[in-house]
């Protein structure tokens, strides 16, 4: 059987698996992160423009919610279909996927659009931020198709064992994104809608390589016509298993709202512009342990198929002790360098200082993060659902909202918001590791299945 996880070293099959999607998501984050550089040093407007994205930002996470619900909550399954040798299942599997994101994508983009105003500001939008809020999301919604068949159908491909092929996905958009934003952004002195205008373009470029690749020769799995018709137990499966992935991006839409809102009242529009640098900064660091973990899904999920509970035990175990040792490097990192990582976002000095201080807040005890990354993996490739979605819920919904409209209310002021953070990763983190190591990996079969001839 081709690309077969459950033969040759876990370690291995993991690392092949993640540095591949490491490199992918790294051009993937660049999609964002270079619009947010190139608009935070725009003469005059930058600070405000860059508080406008970040106003956009809960919506941009909904329509991420939406697509690890339907795409990345379909890859488990895939995974595990293809770990049994069911190879029918597998391809039925990837097409109910494609069917639900191109279906959902057309009502979400269109209720975003619709409503962006009134949500703009709900989330803390002045009248100053919101004229660059909507001039960037109102093009950037015209994606929505775009954005969630590239990134929910390239978690198939990863876990088809062609991760390289997974990177060039994403590869190919960001590159061609990082070529437009300045072309439209300066030469054509398009500002902020420049940026939007060049992250479409690429997102499209991006869905048509990894749409024709699923209908070529390469593959291992197809899309197939016959498998299109809406299947309702399989979709409530799919959405089952992506119900973790939703809930946590769905959160993260709730968080970031509340957060834009709470520094609005308690701070300023450069609060919020602050917060988007944050959130820039947290994807960056969080990269390496979210490809990491991401890479040991379709390795953990297959070997479990396969009756390979030795080796499922031996994945989670490394992807737990490499993520923490990662996070508390990245930790040091930020410790050591708060201004001259702001600095990349922003050159006003006012931004720079409250940012440079804020990072210190909002990244203490970030090791922490690793654990809820590791146990949330583990839940989400053995098909754990009840669970997986829980410590989402916990996490976001119990710890970080109620602080962060709490603590800024106690005298903490806007540093509330920033210590919100630290406290959830801690609270939550651990008590998701713990769930996992007792009621998953400790409860593993100790004998793997025989070997099928």
């Amino acid at each position: 059987m081709k690309n077969d996880f459950s033969k040759g070293s876990v370690q291995r099959n993991i690392i092949a698996q993640s540095v591949p999607l490491l490199f992918a998501q790294l051009v993937q984050l660049l999609y964002n992160v270079v619009d947010r550089i190139y608009i935070g040093h725009l003469p005059d407007i930058g600070n405000m423009a860059l508080t406008g994205i970040g106003l956009a930002f809960p919506l941009t996470s909904l329509i991420a919610a939406f697509t690890n619900l339907f795409g990345i909550g379909g890859v488990p399954l895939f995974s595990i279909a293809r770990g049994a040798h069911k190879h029918g299942r597998a391809e039925h599997i990837l097409t109910q996927s494609f069917m639900l994101l191109m279906v959902s994508s057309v009502f979400i983009g269109a209720l975003c659009f619709i409503f962006r105003e009134p949500v703009l500001y709900l989330f803390g939008a002045s009248d100053e931020s919101y004229i660059y809020a909507d001039s960037y999301l109102k093009i950037y919604l015209i994606g929505t198709t775009f954005s969630m068949l590239s990134t929910g159908l390239n978690g198939f491909i990863n876990a088809e064992g062609f991760p390289r092929i997974g990177m060039l996905t994403i590869f190919i958009g960001a590159a061609l994104n990082l070529l437009l934003d300045p072309l439209f952004i300066f030469v054509f002195d398009m500002g902020i809608e420049g940026a939007a205008i060049a992250t479409v373009i690429s997102q499209a470029v991006s869905a048509a390589w990894v749409v024709c690749f699923f209908f070529g020769k390469k593959t291992l799995c197809r899309i197939r016509r016959k498998y299109l018709p809406p299947d309702i137990s399989l979709i409530k499966k799919i959405t089952a298993l992506g119900l973790s992935g939703f809930i946590m991006q769905g959160t993260n839409c709730l968080v970031q709202g509340v957060c834009t809102h709470t520094l609005k009242e308690y701070g300023s529009d450069l609060y919020v512009g602050v917060m988007t640098v944050l959130n820039s900064v947290r994807d960056i660091f969080t990269l390496p342990i979210h490809s990491l973990s991401n890479g040991a899904q379709p390795v953990l999920g297959f070997n479990y198929g396969a009756g390979r509970y030795d080796r499922v035990r031996k994945g989670i175990l490394f992807m737990s002790v490499v993520g923490v040792a990662y996070t508390v490097i990245a930790w040091i990192a930020v410790l050591l360098l708060p201004h001259a990582i702001v600095s990349v976002f922003t050159s006003d000095a006012e931004m720079l200082e409250a940012g440079a201080k804020a990072l210190g807040l909002y990244f203490f005890g970030f090791c922490f993060m690793a654990l809820q990354f590791a146990g949330q993996s583990a839940f989400t490739a053995l098909g754990c659902t009840k669970r997986a979605i829980f410590f989402s819920l916990l996490r976001k919904a119990v710890i970080v909202v109620p602080l962060t409209m709490l603590l800024p209310m106690a005298g903490l002021g806007a540093d509330g918001v920033f210590i919100a953070e630290p406290i959830s990763n801690l609270l939550g983190g651990a008590a998701c590791f713990i769930t996992m190591w007792f009621s998953l990996y400790r409860r593993l079969p100790i004998e793997n299945k025989p070997v099928e001839e």
